[in-house]
């Protein structure tokens, strides 16, 4: 496996994961254009699963580095003949593309090819790994509170299917901060430490809210939506708990009205519009690294 792969959020150090933070900075403060490093460089999206933001702010993120973009549509692909995932993936490589963001339903499908020499991207893999949308949370973190060391963070809802809730635990641990996680017991994970959801949003700094992943399996058998905001999700009452600089996360898409209220979306606390703006710096930042970039210098 290229060295400049991104896996899983354990493959990079805390010293890696600062770097990406660093880089996403620059992206964002510098008005340079940043095109001419990767220009023109063959980058294929190889998603195996329906999205939305992860998709499209790696493919704005490709193309804001002067980057040329093939999306791979699976469907019209030899895929449906059989073709395995990694004669794909190596065809891919064999045709002249420079990096690949995949994403499939199979957890760690990554194992299947280890034999591929250019870098790839890991978009996302069944129940385990998001290593860049724990990135991007991390950015959202750090550019809020200027640190992780002491920060308390609440992750809440559908733990047992998150890969969003295994990414953040490990990476936000080793940085310092302290996390629990809240909802039904149904959804616990051994090893996750679990809070009550109103002592935890009262003790949070960050409120992380999760969806229930019901494509994965996840289902509570005669509870309403309505009756689930108000017993695991971040309704009003919770909302007026939240410490005054507290902020609200998620990692998107949001059941309005389920898990968090409607009209708490887009409320003075919620930073969930700014990952998905922070998640195009973020994947900058990653396919900079895969291309063998180093990180830019500090300020």
């Amino acid at each position: 496996m290229n060295k400049h792969s991104l896996l899983s959020i354990q493959d990079l150090s805390i010293h890696d994961i600062m770097e990406i933070l660093h880089d996403a900075r620059v992206f964002n403060i510098s008005q340079q254009d940043w095109h001419l490093p990767m220009h023109n460089a063959l980058v294929a999206n190889l998603f195996f699963e329906p999205s939305t933001r992860t998709h499209y702010s790696f493919e704005s993120a490709e193309y804001q580095l002067g980057c040329s973009v093939a999306d791979f549509n699976s469907a019209s692909s030899s895929v449906t003949k059989g073709e395995s995932l990694y004669d794909t993936v190596k065809t891919f490589e064999a045709i002249g593309y420079k990096v690949l963001v995949i994403r499939h339903p199979q957890d760690e499908y990554f194992k299947e090819l280890e034999d591929i020499a250019i870098p790839i991207l890991n978009a996302g893999d069944g129940k385990g790994n998001h290593p860049t949308q724990c990135l991007l949370d991390l950015y959202t973190m750090y550019d809020e509170f200027g640190t992780f060391e002491g920060l308390n963070v609440l992750i809440c809802g559908d733990i047992a299917h998150s890969r969003v809730a295994a990414s953040n635990k490990d990476a936000l641990e080793r940085l310092g901060a302290n996390v629990r996680f809240a909802g039904p017991k149904e959804w616990e994970r051994e090893g996750y430490p679990t809070i009550d959801m109103d002592e935890g949003v009262r003790w949070a700094d960050v409120v992380m809210m999760l969806r229930i992943q019901k494509e994965r399996g996840a289902s509570l058998a005669g509870i309403s939506d309505e009756d689930y905001l108000h017993t695991y999700g971040l309704d009003h009452r919770r909302y007026a708990m939240m410490k005054e600089n507290a902020i609200i996360m998620h990692p998107a898409p949001v059941n309005r009205g389920v898990e968090i209220a409607d009209d708490l979306v887009e409320c003075e606390k919620s930073r969930i519009f700014k990952q998905m703006e922070n998640g195009v710096l973020v994947r900058k930042a990653v396919i900079k690294r895969a291309f063998g970039y180093s990180a830019f210098k500090e300020d």
